[in-house]
């Protein structure tokens, strides 16, 4: 496949600059992949396609204050964007600018004439490419609660507009810290609906997949088949992994909250022998057979991504070409902050 057939036009304003209050305030385009029939609805008419028995399975992973501003011993300005733990105290990080940076250089979150013993420190330990460096903490307090203190929530660089809560970009179920970006789908969510879908008898399950960056870098080969998805952190729990089992055998649907959660389901019911947790790299591309997942809620995706290949492996790159240009044309808002997708 070629990565053109991934491409679409997006008028700009139609780029979601500010989520929608209430969250579930959203549109809904429902599209059924064996009648063909499309609708257009609200979030809360999602109620009107769950049976007794279905399970809904969403991404707990909350977003960390990822992005660092911080200051060279000479005091020039870098940022840095954490975007996966390695170890305890290291980090590999985006780092920008980065081309006149060396192994060993130390990078303050003070400016030099305030940064004394009590500001967060850092050193860059090893260049790996691309603006990627692995970042050593060198504070007294973990990474995590140190990230919280001096970071910044890692908006897409396609959010111009200030966020006045920075919760807005978390999902009201995100537990888990790890993620340098949100699985925006579950943004869509409030404990109002949730307690609406239990009362349907609808189990909501958890699973755990902490987002880098590269899941929404664009696509650069010509060829899909080139390229390469990085690894991302997925936990699945065994009582989530035991209650889609019950499902299936039931004849109930796994409904897939969002692309992360698709590709952790889809990781370990690929192959039996699988381990609940651990790293996955799985490149969901058309042509793909789905063992878990039987419907999807998600949003609008970027041209040429990632996400956008594994939609259309779910339901059909014609038909996917088609539902984005009737979502441009009936105005819906894309991506993060965006309107939401849901495919039966």
């Amino acid at each position: 496949m070629l990565t053109s057939e991934l491409d679409y036009s997006l008028p700009p304003e139609l780029i979601a600059q500010h989520p929608v209050i209430p969250r579930d305030l959203s549109r809904l385009l429902v599209y059924n992949r064996e009648t063909r029939e499309m609708r257009h609805r609200r979030l809360p008419g999602l109620l009107d396609y769950l049976n007794p028995g279905d399970v809904i399975v969403y991404n707990d992973s909350r977003v960390l204050k990822a992005r660092v501003h911080v200051f060279k011993e000479t005091g020039g300005r870098v940022e840095l964007l954490f975007l996966r733990r390695r170890q305890e105290r290291l980090w590999e990080a985006l780092v920008r600018p980065s081309a006149k940076l060396k192994s060993g250089s130390r990078l303050s979150a003070a400016a030099p004439a305030a940064a004394g013993m009590d500001a967060p420190h850092f050193m860059l330990e090893e260049n790996l490419g691309g603006g990627r460096w692995l970042v050593r903490n060198l504070s007294g307090a973990g990474t995590e609660q140190l990230l919280e203190q001096v970071g910044e929530m890692p908006l897409p660089p396609y959010i111009k507009a200030a966020l006045a809560e920075p919760e807005r970009y978390q999902t009201v179920y995100a537990r888990a810290p790890g993620s340098a970006a949100a699985p925006t789908a579950g943004l869509h969510f409030t404990p109002e609906l949730i307690g609406r879908i239990r009362s349907l008898g609808v189990d909501l399950l958890p699973l755990t997949l902490h987002i880098g960056l590269d899941t929404f870098r664009p696509i650069s080969e010509t060829d899909l088949g080139l390229h390469r998805i990085h690894k991302e952190r997925y936990r699945l729990p065994a009582a989530s992994y035991e209650a889609v089992v019950a499902a299936k055998e039931r004849g109930g649907r796994v409904l897939a909250v969002g692309t992360t959660s698709v590709r952790v389901l889809e990781t370990v019911f690929q192959d039996p022998s699988r381990p609940l947790e651990g790293e996955t790299g799985l490149f969901i591309t058309p042509g793909f057979r789905f063992r878990a997942v039987d419907a999807l809620l998600t949003n609008f995706h970027l041209p040429k991504s990632t996400l956008l290949a594994l939609v259309m492996a779910f339901a059909g790159v014609k038909e996917i070409r088609r539902l984005y240009q009737a979502a441009v044309q009936e105005k819906y808002r894309f991506y993060s902050f965006g309107d939401a997708m849901l495919l039966l």
